[in-house]
């Protein structure tokens, strides 16, 4: 896989996967350019960066924000002209239907999780650089709910659509794929030191035999961006430890329904 060089536009790169995404892509020789509203741990991330070696330019907003998306592109194409690869990551919850989550706040999470996503697609399609990736990050929650998730599940369900839609639309110019994460244990990339503590059956559930970690996503995003997959277009890979190809009938492998 040949990213040294590469420009990678990460949004939501902070904390979490998107943290983990700029670490490895940087590590793997490309230049990182990511946003998030988290100023202190943006700037932490990038400095993180730096100091092993890696090149990142973080942009403090937020990508609810149509003029924010316009500064961020801007910027980036002062530093680098081009982008090779743009990672379509943030996204949050204001929960749903039983906690009565509000008009505005079901919006704004569309806005992060699903319109931002088009519209930087779109700002940068004058400037990608020969066999260009989008990588979308969607979520298992796009095809399966737990209840009151309704903002989230929405945006999820919205960008794996988008994926398959601009796919095609953009046939020929840059490739669009998503990646679903499941239960991905995100602490390590969040605090110094973290200590998982889920139990046993947290991770037997999983078809894998363990919970995920941020890293199984970058591999995902990665692999997606190779021009050597360039075959792979419109489509989403679900990483969950198979979680989600699990039929549970109460009582099967100590399965209890409870109400």
């Amino acid at each position: 896989m040949k990213l040294k060089d590469k420009v990678c536009v990460i949004t939501g790169g902070a904390l979490g996967i998107g943290r983990c995404l700029t670490r490895e892509f940087a590590k793997a020789g490309a230049k990182v350019a990511f946003i998030d509203m988290d100023k202190k741990a943006g700037m932490e991330n990038a400095d993180y960066i730096s100091k092993n070696g890696g090149k990142a330019f973080f942009f403090c907003g937020d990508i609810a924000d149509e003029k924010t998306l316009e500064l961020f592109r801007d910027e980036i194409i002062a530093r680098f002209g081009n982008i090779d690869y743009l990672i379509n990551n943030a996204c949050l919850s204001r929960r749903g239907i039983l906690s009565q989550c509000s008009y505005e706040d079901f919006n704004y999470v569309l806005r992060i999780g699903v319109s931002a996503p088009y519209y930087l697609t779109q700002l940068f399609l004058p400037y990608w650089n020969e066999k260009g990736s989008v990588v979308n990050i969607s979520s298992t929650r796009a095809f399966m709910s737990q209840a009151d998730t309704e903002s989230y599940t929405a945006a999820k369900g919205g960008i794996s659509a988008l994926t398959h839609a601009l796919a095609v639309s953009l046939s020929g110019r840059v490739r669009v794929n998503s990646v679903s994460p499941g239960w991905i244990d995100t602490g390590a990339y969040h605090e110094e030191g973290y200590e998982p503590s889920y139990s046993k059956a947290d991770m037997l559930q999983h078809p894998s035999g363990r919970v995920g970690e941020p890293k199984d996503v970058a591999r995902a995003v990665m692999f997606l961006c190779d021009e050597a997959n360039s075959f792979i277009n419109g489509e989403n890979i679900t990483v969950d430890g198979g979680m989600s190809k699990l039929m549970i009938y109460s009582g099967d492998d100590g399965w209890q329904y409870e109400k």
